[in-house]
């Protein structure tokens, strides 16, 4: 089984992908996603389910994958002075680490104290096992007889290209995201640029149509989110089929759906309902005294409730959803309008409330 699941927020991807895991019944299974909280978030879910992890199921972040199952056993292929080297790992940010004028020499790739550039990683690996074929990926093949992918959505560059080499070596590979939650990206390469910003879906029908399968009904609908979340957080992506809730969404709790909270009912509001406070940076203000963190890091979270503080172009949005949004705000926003199974809290100025009360339920 090779397929890649375009899956909408709170379907179940995790769920999916450990049942996945569970039920192998032979053969080491691989499950990797990009950012430390995910993987931590798949372990846990293993063990709340289970009561263990199974032996056979290994889970990594990407860059943990890259760094010792395709870079380490063959660092010395791309070039014998690196043989003996113990290299280390250097995370980029956005931007690029070095300039493509330097790409014949090892500062392209590394520091100067031998750590391997993150955002170089995929392609460095691609120009080993360009090098020699029969390396890195058919060793994959031996190792793992199944390879899940999380949150495929966030690689771009020649991750791509790692992941087309996995189809072709590896027997069962599933690659499972959400498009519309590219809040990170591996790199910022120009490789492969069109498809880089959560263009995984134009990327299959490019160039692996031929390798794995399509799949935009599996996971289809939002085991989390009220109607109402469905129907607003939907908007943000008009070129995607709307999000359905799942029937099991029905909930007998009060205080459901989406409201505008006036800034002066914040703290009232914060003791009523006990809910994390989303912001898109560290920058905006919170209450201390509750609990707090930024829209990209919530990603792959349910919490019962959330307290969205919106940026000013978020606020413009919501009355016009043809307001156009930064690619990075558009994405960061859609999860923090998805994260909440219960309700969804929307703070705005006082004298600017009567504006939404049309479209939301405003807070007293």
């Amino acid at each position: 089984m090779k397929k890649l699941m375009v899956a909408a927020a709170g379907a179940g991807k995790t769920t999916y992908l450990i049942d996945q895991a569970h039920s192998v019944q032979s053969g080491k299974v691989l499950i990797t996603t990009f950012t430390i909280e995910n993987c931590g978030e798949i372990k846990k879910k293993l063990i709340k389910k289970y009561g263990y992890i199974p032996f056979h199921i290994e889970i990594k972040t990407w860059f943990d994958f890259l760094l010792n199952d395709c870079f380490r056993p063959y660092q010395c292929v791309f070039a014998k002075q690196l043989h003996s080297l113990n290299i280390g790992f250097m995370y980029i940010e956005g931007g690029q680490s070095a300039p493509r004028t330097q790409e014949k020499s090892f500062s392209h790739y590394f520091t100067k104290d031998w750590k391997i550039f993150s955002d170089k990683f995929a392609k460095f690996i691609v120009k080993t096992y360009e090098k020699n074929n029969d390396l890195i990926f058919n060793r994959l093949g031996r190792i793992y007889k199944h390879i899940y992918v999380d949150e495929i959505q966030d690689l771009s560059g020649y991750d791509f290209d790692i992941v087309t080499n996995i189809l072709k070596a590896v027997e069962n590979v599933i690659l499972v995201g959400d498009p519309r939650q590219c809040t990170y990206s591996t790199n910022n390469l120009p490789k492969y640029k069109p498809y880089n910003n959560g263009g995984v879906k134009e990327f299959y029908l490019k160039f692996w149509k031929n390798l794995c399968e399509l799949d935009e009904k599996t996971l289809k609908y939002s085991h989390r989110n009220e109607k109402i979340i469905c129907e607003i957080s939907s908007l943000l992506y008009q070129n995607f089929s709307p999000t359905e809730p799942c029937n099991c969404c029905v909930d007998k709790s009060e205080h459901l759906g989406i409201f505008i909270v006036p800034k002066s009912k914040t703290t009232n509001y914060l003791n009523q309902f006990f809910p994390i406070q989303l912001r898109l940076t560290a920058s905006t203000r919170v209450d201390l005294n509750f609990s707090f963190m930024n829209m990209g890091v919530a990603k792959g979270l349910t919490l019962d409730r959330v307290l969205l503080y919106p940026t000013q172009d978020m606020l413009k949005w919501l009355i016009d959803p043809n307001h156009q949004l930064a690619d990075a705000t558009r994405a960061k926003f859609y999860v923090g309008l998805t994260r909440p199974k219960l309700s969804l809290g929307i703070l705005v100025d006082d004298k600017k409330v009567a504006q939404y009360s049309h479209k939301f339920i405003v807070y007293e």
